[in-house]
């Protein structure tokens, strides 16, 4: 649905470029509004909009008030001194945990293949990079590619030293934030069933390590225990070796 008033195809061409079809009994509506794109569940139109958004709002705070390279995902993925990981985000979704890397140094490719989740991830980028503050090192550390992980992650080069999977899992957390995305996101792509099948493709392709975010209710992936973890309140980095690099 296009609520911005004008009459410029822009729709059509978004359309075209991620391989949409419009579906009128589909409850899940993608609305370019004047100032972004949004997903909105039609049949819940409570719960609003979900957008990306890396200028303003939640991440915005985070960038300048979460802790940069203190934050769990930042120490997960081996952020030390001058050390700053190339990462490959293979499950990027809104591009959270991402976004923090980059923000403190890391070069981001990330990975999604559902088409609209990327197209939301685009225009995200594309206002962040338009951005006075941010757009200059969000252009050189943050980049999307859309593609499934399953097929990708055997393809990229040159090959990041690390690797982060966020699947979808069934969340238990009553937060209104939680439980507003997930409805909208699960409506939309469903859980991760083949996420068992990214973690040895992952460690084929990092040259250091990989790192699993999960639920703390959450058995391993692919039921593959590792010793090594961060854990915070609610979630686990579980931490496995990657490939070395080969003279």
């Amino acid at each position: 649905m296009d609520e911005t008033g004008a009459t410029n195809g822009a729709l059509s061409v978004l359309a075209a470029r991620w391989g949409l079809e419009h579906d009128e009994d589909n409850p899940m509506a993608l609305v370019m509004t004047p100032q972004h794109l949004e997903l909105r569940k039609r049949d819940e139109p409570k719960l609003g909009g979900i957008f990306v958004d890396f200028v303003g709002g939640a991440m915005a705070h985070r960038r300048k008030f979460g802790g940069g390279r203190g934050e769990a995902v930042a120490k997960a993925v081996g952020i030390k001194g001058d050390y700053l990981p190339d990462v490959v985000d293979a499950t990027a979704g809104l591009g959270r945990d991402a976004f923090v890397l980059a923000s403190v140094g890391c070069r981001v490719r990330m990975l999604e293949r559902n088409p609209v989740v990327a197209a939301l991830l685009d225009d995200g980028l594309a206002r962040g990079y338009a951005d006075a503050d941010i757009g200059g090192w969000l252009q050189e550390r943050l980049q999307l590619i859309h593609a499934s992980s399953l097929t990708a992650l055997t393809d990229i080069t040159p090959r990041p030293q690390v690797v982060y999977l966020d699947p979808m899992f069934p969340h238990r957390q009553k937060s209104a934030l939680v439980k507003k995305e997930m409805r909208v996101f699960q409506s939309l792509v469903g859980p991760d069933l083949d996420a068992d099948g990214l973690l040895e493709p992952a460690r084929q392709l990092a040259t250091k390590r990989v790192v699993v975010k999960r639920p703390d209710y959450a058995p391993p992936l692919a039921d593959v225990a590792t010793p090594n973890a961060i854990v915070t309140k609610g979630h686990r980095f579980d931490i496995y070796a990657g490939t070395p690099l080969t003279e």
